[in-house]
């Protein structure tokens, strides 16, 4: 059952007892009235209106807008009705109005349906209809005004949170089930899938030859496996449920993830590592470059290992391989012969969002490529970019096809 159906139902009772109370207060005044007549036909259609829609008061789908707009109008029409009605003797000496308290429950509704914004606009209205109906603004119509005002704005403003907290709940179970299920998933396929490709890696290995590739498919497909079923789901869409990417921020480690393999070992926190789209996007497609090299320039036997860090003011991601390493001088000769796939590909995304990237490599023992990203930096708008040799999303290469460290 939502959280705001006891309100509804509450109000549901409030607008049926107040409207008896308004009976019998026209009941008890009718000889004093200056015009009774008029009086009672409207406590009538009060009476009439707020049986035949009681069935409205009972959920946010029935509580239509008109329905709102109809009920507003009964109530301030009353409060109007009054100053004809009623003896100027009687309105000064501060009568209740033919809608009486009545009215509060119409300000109520708006409360309950649309929060504290809409209960503003309603009371507002009310509290002008009863300056009118009194001609000066005494104390108690001032007191009453307000009363209603903030009371009805207080409402709300407690239902928008009650309906925060009910959506983030929602959210909550539906992760722990969804937890729950890959964690089911993660034991059955480590009992059977997993160590079956393993053996075959390891048979494979052992038998060289054909067997030793079969063995080197089988070792990706258990290291890709145990990503997926370890991997953090995809984070909430947007409020309007667009499906054309995330509206908030996004988790790295999803990114990152897709690049694991029996050559490539990834480790990341525990816990999401958030950043904008944008930004998440060109980390991955820095990290995707920098591996795209090792495997043309480490060789095909190199491992590479991708380390993620979530500090408070910055991101960093390392791209660490166990390659041949690179000669001295030979990125500044890369760029010089205009190949440029660490220059632009690496450094050039990372500086068009602000950050940077250093690559330490020494002969022989291999090469890392650190990625920083300060959070900052990371949360303006990406920049637009026409064309040219830096275009978001391209990994750039050399006129003969091959990247350049």
């Amino acid at each position: 059952m939502s959280v705001e159906q006891p309100l509804w139902r509450a109000l549901l009772a409030y607008r049926v007892l107040t409207a008896g109370y308004a009976v019998a207060l026209y009941v008890h005044a009718y000889g004093a009235l200056r015009h009774p007549l008029p009086a009672g036909v409207y406590i009538a259609v009060l009476a009439g209106w707020t049986a035949a829609t009681a069935g409205r008061v009972s959920n946010a789908e029935r509580c239509t807008r008109a329905f709102l707009a109809l009920d507003l109008t009964v109530a301030v029409t009353g409060i109007l009705l009054t100053g004809y009605v009623d003896t100027a003797a009687r309105i000064d000496s501060g009568a209740f109005t033919l809608p009486s308290i009545w009215t509060a429950g119409s300000v109520l509704a708006f409360a309950v349906k649309g929060g504290w914004r809409w209960a503003a606009a309603a009371s507002t209205l009310v509290a002008a209809a009863d300056l009118i109906e009194r001609g000066s603004p005494g104390r108690d119509t001032v007191h009453n005004v307000i009363l209603v005002w903030v009371a009805s704005i207080a409402i709300g403003y407690v239902v928008e949170v009650a309906r925060a907290s009910e959506r983030t709940l929602a959210r909550a179970l539906q992760i722990e089930a969804a937890t729950r299920e890959r964690e089911r998933l993660a034991r059955d396929i480590h009992d059977g899938v997993l160590q079956v490709l393993a053996m075959v890696q390891r048979r494979g290995d052992q038998a060289g030859g054909e067997a030793a590739e079969l063995g080197r498919l089988a070792g990706e497909q258990e290291a890709a496996l145990r990503t997926l079923i370890s991997a953090t789901p995809p984070g909430p869409r947007g409020a309007d449920g667009d499906a054309g990417g995330p509206a908030g921020p996004y988790d790295l480690r999803a990114l990152l993830a897709r690049y694991a393999s029996a050559r490539v070992t990834v480790s990341a926190p525990g816990t999401p590592v958030l950043l904008p789209p944008h930004a998440a996007a060109e980390l991955a497609a820095a990290v995707g470059a920098a591996l795209d090299n090792v495997g043309r320039h480490a060789g095909e036997q190199a491992h590479a290992w991708i380390l993620v860090e979530d500090e408070p003011d910055a991101v960093l991601v390392s791209v660490r391989d166990d390659g041949p390493g690179i000669a001295e001088g030979r990125l500044a000769a890369a760029e010089d012969e205009g190949r440029l796939g660490v220059a632009q590909s690496i450094r050039g995304r990372l500086r068009d969002l602000g950050g940077d990237a250093d690559l330490v490599s020494v002969p022989g023992q291999g090469t890392e490529v650190e990625l920083r990203l300060p959070r900052r930096a990371a949360e303006r708008p990406p920049a637009v970019v026409t064309g040219g040799a830096g275009e978001s999303g391209q990994a750039l290469t050399d006129a003969d096809g091959r990247g350049m460290r």
